[in-house]
């Protein structure tokens, strides 16, 4: 069988391993191009073509696929079925026709819920306590193709985006690689999404970050394990963001307005008030600071009590 793979960041990584540890004739590997990174905005491969090219594996990197150009590379592989895993892409009909057994996406939750771009992000965010993987045929739809195999696994009271990003991408190899076998053995399950029970949710951007005092304690330390690694929950001070990477709920007589700090020391924490309560910040990155232990950033540097965050 031959296939075509699509996927750019690191959780696309391990499902391509899996293809070709598991002897699966890849032939060519999509990508969306090579884009600036970092402070230094150099250019550098996406984790795909870094593990294509060391696999020997062909690289085509169309800036959109849905093009003439892109869709003759893709023609040209001659492919029997294609797998994408985040690629970044939406494909056209024309791209979708090319394919003899279809396109198999690996999908970071258990859809219908969560259809769109930041599915792990979203299930935390939204205080999920169950989420996982689903393969599917892609269709022309953002995430509505019929399902073929699901995995679930608990999220982590205290897991980050970041950490359940790597858990989930191993699920999600494993579970490409059941599915490509139950096509092999044609009795691979097809079940329509209801679309009853569909969410969408928006692209995460560095905005959504900032902390909103007024929210509910729960709700903020939500946000901090979400957009943990990017784009990163915040609060402003004075001289510039203070990034929030773990935060939790606290008790106690608290009073103050919104945003307002009412304890700064290494012994009670960093405890901010909340509309409805207070929170600890457990884990912070002061401006031009490393990230680490709140209490252990207050054993060095101060934060003035009664200081508004963001005021």
């Amino acid at each position: 069988m031959r296939i075509v793979f699509m996927g750019t960041p690191e959780f696309a990584v391990p499902s391509l391993r899996a293809l070709l540890d598991a002897g699966y004739e890849v032939v060519g590997a999509f990508t969306q191009p090579d884009r600036p990174a970092g402070r230094g905005k150099k250019v550098i491969a996406c984790p795909v073509k870094r593990l294509a090219e060391a696999r020997g594996v062909p690289v085509f990197q169309p800036e959109r696929i849905k093009r003439a150009d892109g869709l003759e590379m893709l023609k040209a592989l001659s492919p029997d079925l294609c797998v994408t895993a985040a690629f970044g892409q939406l494909l056209s009909k024309e791209n979708l026709a090319v394919p003899k057994l279809g396109t198999v996406n690996v999908h970071a939750s258990l859809l219908p819920r969560h259809r769109g771009a930041a599915p792990i992000n979203w299930a935390i965010l939204l205080g999920d306590r169950v989420t996982g993987v689903t393969t599917m045929f892609t269709d022309e739809g953002l995430d509505t193709g019929d399902m073929i195999l699901k995995a679930e696994t608990e999220i982590g009271a205290q897991e980050s985006a970041g950490e359940l990003t790597q858990r989930l991408s191993a699920l999600g190899a494993r579970v490409l690689i059941d599915t490509l076998r139950a096509i092999e053995a044609g009795n691979c399950p097809r079940e329509r999404q209801d679309a009853s029970l569909a969410s969408y949710e928006p692209l995460l951007t560095k905005e959504m970050g900032r902390m909103d005092f007024h929210k509910p304690p729960e709700e903020l330390a939500l946000k901090a394990r979400a957009l943990d690694p990017w784009p990163g929950a915040f609060a402003m001070l004075p001289e510039g963001p203070l990034k929030v990477w773990r935060a939790k709920a606290t008790e106690g007589d608290w009073r103050g307005v919104p945003g307002q700090v009412v304890a700064a020391d290494a012994k009670r924490g960093l405890i901010v008030m909340c509309g409805q309560g207070a929170l600890e910040l457990t884990e912070i990155q002061a401006p031009n600071a490393k990230r680490m232990d709140a209490r252990a950033y207050l054993r060095g540097k101060a934060i003035q009590e009664g200081l508004v965050l963001n005021g």
